[in-house]
């Protein structure tokens, strides 16, 4: 997974994206039910090179809520070894597992990076690894060291290593842009004068589908985040708009308006063979597919109000999931296919909420006013999404059950329509 991260970042960089101007700040707001409290004590030797890791390591596992950072900036002699750790002195401090490790730069110019983690109680190791990367590898080096503590602790998937995409406006000019998971390392992929919206993952992380209005009417692209080129794949009479991959990568879900009013339409990812499924006179949009590829759920005024339908990718009647209030719209299934995130409007106020499938249960997460385009997290547990805070749109995420919150602003830049990346396989 390493190797294909930094494959891909150095081939973004090489084919022309530009730095951000404005990085995403986070602010962190509530805590787990349960925190482990772990000790991360800087790594020796990396005073010496480009990016300090541990700083990256504390504040990603911060940023999850649930852990509690036990201080261990003091600690000296620093140890590097199993051997060398006091483990009383941790015991002392109040830490169930303390991360060492060690970053030595190489003749080569690389850095050979070392990392354990240690549980203090029965004095073992619970993790570790050894990597040689280049300078520029180590703040991705730093984020897979968290996942890999994180995984150890929760028995979850860590996503520190992900990447999220989302647009930013600043005056008439709309960045369409990809960052790490953190909001650090922003790339514009495109630059325009006119909107860009609805931009999603290809479940391989190598692609964006997106909107763009720059010939003066929606039109969705496909972009290769690997060589830079891009493809129209929708330019049909009237809009297209709401591009949702298909798990395969193979196919697209579409909305157009080419035979009447908004229909979800199939599409090959090259543009071919387009075939309608929906088939109503009201309003059908904001299609998501879930996970295993069978249903695609769906936003439709067809009942009176606009409420989530699930119809099957193969056809036939939809079926109505949403049934609380009279406005939920822009669903999207979690990846382990046992939710959906979406929308929903009470007493004025637009807040993400996540329904249960089997249960149909449906809790309310955000306390906001303005929410919109929610996208979980590869491994289900956190929710991003867009949210207005005195008229200028931020980004925030929230976790699967409400507890743990975020906020990401791009300084006074607005920041709208995000979608967090695939976890990458290990090449």
């Amino acid at each position: 997974m390493l190797a294909t991260l930094v494959a891909l970042a150095g081939l973004m960089l090489a084919l022309g994206t530009t730095p951000a101007r404005a990085q995403l700040k986070i602010e962190i707001t509530g805590a787990g039910a349960n925190q482990s409290p772990i000790a991360v004590v800087p790594f020796a030797g990396e005073d010496r090179i480009a990016q300090a890791l541990t700083p990256v390591i504390i504040a990603n596992l911060q940023r999850s809520g649930l852990f509690r950072m036990i201080d261990a900036q003091d600690v000296r002699p620093i140890p590097v070894q199993p051997a060398d750790l006091r483990y009383a002195d941790f015991s002392a401090r109040g830490a169930d597992s303390v991360v060492i490790g060690s970053a030595s730069p190489l003749p080569d110019g690389r850095v050979e990076v070392r990392f354990r983690l240690m549980d203090v109680a029965k004095q073992s190791q619970l993790a570790g690894f050894s990597y040689m990367v280049s300078p520029a590898q180590l703040r991705l080096t730093a984020h897979r060291i968290s996942d890999a503590i994180y995984e150890r602790l929760t028995g979850d998937v860590g996503v520190f290593s992900t990447k999220i995409t989302y647009v930013e406006r600043q005056g008439n000019r709309f960045e369409l842009k990809i960052a790490d998971a953190d909001g650090a390392n922003a790339q514009t992929v495109l630059a325009s004068s006119e909107p860009i919206i609805s931009p999603k993952w290809s479940p391989d992380g190598t692609r964006l589908a997106y909107v763009s209005f720059e010939r003066k009417k929606p039109i969705i692209y496909v972009q290769s985040l690997t060589n830079g080129s891009r493809t129209v794949l929708a330019n049909f009479r009237g809009s297209n708009s709401a591009p949702a991959w298909s798990p395969d990568g193979n196919r697209l879900a579409v909305v157009l308006t080419r035979d009447g009013p908004s229909q979800v339409y199939l599409i090959d990812a090259d543009g071919s063979n387009v075939q309608r499924l929906t088939k109503s006179s009201a309003i059908d949009t904001e299609p998501a597919f879930t996970p295993d590829g069978r249903f695609i759920l769906f936003t439709s005024d067809r009942g009176g109000s606009p409420q989530i339908y699930r119809v099957p990718v193969s056809g036939g009647d939809p079926e109505r999931l949403t049934f609380e209030g009279t406005y939920n719209v822009s669903p999207r299934p979690s990846p382990d296919g046992r939710s959906f995130t979406f929308v929903q409007r009470s007493g004025g106020r637009f807040n993400v909420a996540v329904q249960d499938f089997a249960t149909r249960q449906v809790q309310v997460l955000t306390d906001t006013a303005v929410d919109e385009s929610p996208s979980f997290a590869p491994n289900s547990r956190i929710i991003l999404y867009a949210t207005e805070v005195r008229g200028r749109g931020i980004l925030a995420a929230v976790s699967s059950d409400g507890r743990v919150r975020q906020r990401l602003s791009a300084g006074s830049n607005d920041v709208r329509e995000p979608a967090w990346g695939p976890l990458l396989k290990a090449q």
